[in-house]
């Protein structure tokens, strides 16, 4: 414990510089920084008071590494919500919604509870930008990648905190160097955004994009968040913005690993046998023929249009991003299934993506298909396999683990949900004719970090019409989705505690 509450100590300490960004932004366009400058003052009190409280400490293990990750994604949010409550801003001044906002902001989940964002003020905007971004890539891996005293027990850290089962054995010869390889091609990529972005806007091509514009939309789309400034999403972009936005956050749900391997490695012939990739890759060429043909079919676009917005959305969806072009929720039946069986895949374990990730789904197949064989030839041996390489027990059985949990918290959270809204506390949406659908979705999109839903929840709404209960149990799913469940249901196990 002493260990675990050492090291959130630290990360705190450091967590504090991300409140320097905001605060020069308001000092730029003339607004108050204070609600910046008092809220990181608060947090490096706070960390430097765990660190001097914990004294000298062990080396960080396997446990402890699962109190730190919960810790850290729960301390994060808690304090980003505050520069919300004390900026004075009208559409967060409540403490569930200022929550619900961060938290949505840290999972890189992108629901939102703001109905105006033109009422927001540019440095409320940049740090709901900012702390997408930061999200993404992840606050633990940053600091594995700038603090040495992390080194010990770094491993556990950096297991717990990328999504899905990614090896991390092959990718350097210490922690803090694969912690800086992925920060290296998050902010390149980051980089190549906003510069393609802004370009469009130099050009003429899109006379929206101005330079905050392309740095918010370039964040969001790297981190797979979703956060737009402005009320439309991506709905009043150019369309040749929206390809570049579609191709932006493609690239951002491939492992970052592997984009690593690509760029810097020129490992092309790697990349081209890895199943997950090609998987990822041919699931998004389906799913946006689907939903154009669909779009098209049903004549809410035609041609160009329909391709175009079937392939945004699929990629949107799947990525986890939740971006719009348009307004999904009033699509036809396929369209609409299509949407929510793609919050269920995710894209590649390693990214910023949200949901189950392709991986865990090619393991499940694989495992389902070894089980029904051996059902017929029990002596066989049939190892599972992924990309050539064998898939062990331990994999295995954590790969399950996660399902199973998945499952049971999506249907607990969708319960909560129908029953917040049937005691009478939810109004609007969440209370009204959408029922459990309405709930299921909901649940769905903040559990699997997509932030859109169906129906007044969807990308031409908000969760603003919810009550506090359904919020909390919302920003939970999101939390939940984010450090994938298991550490938090570990911490929650009392044998975790007696040993």
């Amino acid at each position: 414990m002493r260990t675990a509450l050492g090291v959130v100590g630290t990360l705190l300490a450091w967590y504090a510089l991300a409140f320097v960004p905001p605060a020069a932004v308001a000092l730029a366009v003339g607004e108050p920084p204070w609600p910046f400058l008092v809220t990181g003052s608060a947090v490096a009190l706070t960390g430097l008071a765990l660190r001097r409280l914990t004294g000298p400490r062990p080396p960080l293990g396997v446990r402890e590494g699962f109190l730190v990750v919960v810790a850290v994604w729960l301390l994060a949010p808690a304090f980003g919500a505050v520069p919300f409550l004390l900026g004075d801003v009208p559409q967060l001044d409540r403490p569930a919604d200022a929550w619900f906002e961060a938290m949505s902001g840290f999972t890189a989940t992108g629901a939102t509870v703001v109905t105006d964002l033109d009422a927001l003020g540019t440095d409320m905007l940049f740090w709901r930008q900012f702390s997408h971004w930061l999200g993404g890539a992840g606050i633990i891996v940053l600091a594995l990648a700038v603090l040495p005293r992390l080194r010990i027990g770094g491993r556990e850290l950096l297991r717990s905190e990328l999504p899905g089962p990614v090896e991390i054995e092959t990718l350097g010869e210490t922690v803090r160097g694969t912690a800086r390889r992925l920060w290296k091609v998050y902010l390149a990529v980051t980089a190549a955004g906003v510069l393609a972005l802004a370009a469009l806007g130099w050009a003429g091509l899109d006379r929206r994009m101005g330079l905050f514009d392309a740095f918010s939309y370039a964040t969001s789309a790297v981190s797979l968040g979703g956060f737009a400034p402005h009320d439309d999403s991506a709905r009043g972009l150019a369309p040749v913005t929206q390809w570049v936005l579609c191709g932006l956050m493609a690239v951002a749900g491939v492992n970052l690993l592997q984009l690593y391997r690509l760029a810097a490695l020129r490992q092309v012939r790697a990349a081209a046998r890895d199943e997950e990739l090609r998987t990822y890759a041919v699931l998004l060429v389906v799913a946006s023929g689907v939903v154009a043909a669909e779009l098209w079919a049903a004549g809410d676009a035609g041609g160009a249009g329909a391709l175009r917005h079937g392939a945004f959305q699929a990629v949107s969806v799947m990525t986890t991003t939740g971006f719009a072009t348009v307004d999904w929720a009033v699509w036809g039946t396929v369209a609409t299934l299509t949407l929510l069986a793609l919050m269920f895949v995710g894209a590649c374990a390693g990214s910023a993506s949200g949901s189950v990730k392709v991986v865990r789904h090619l393991v499940l197949l694989r495992f389902t298909r070894r089980e029904l064989e051996q059902a017929v030839h029990p002596d066989a041996v049939l190892p599972v396999r992924v990309s050539g390489r064998v898939i062990g027990a331990r994999v295995l059985r954590s790969v399950l683990l996660f399902a199973l949990l998945y499952l049971l918290v999506l249907a607990v959270g969708t319960f909560c949900l129908t029953l917040d809204a049937g005691t009478g506390t939810a109004t609007g949406a969440g209370a009204g004719g959408g029922g459990v659908l309405t709930a299921l979705g909901a649940a769905a999109a903040c559990l699997g970090n997509v932030g859109p839903a169906f129906g007044e929840l969807g990308p031409s709404g908000s969760y603003a019409p919810l009550g506090a209960v359904s919020k909390v149990v919302l920003g939970a799913l999101m939390l939940l989705g984010r450090i994938e469940i298991v550490p938090l249901a570990v911490l929650l196990r009392r044998g975790y505690w007696r040993a």
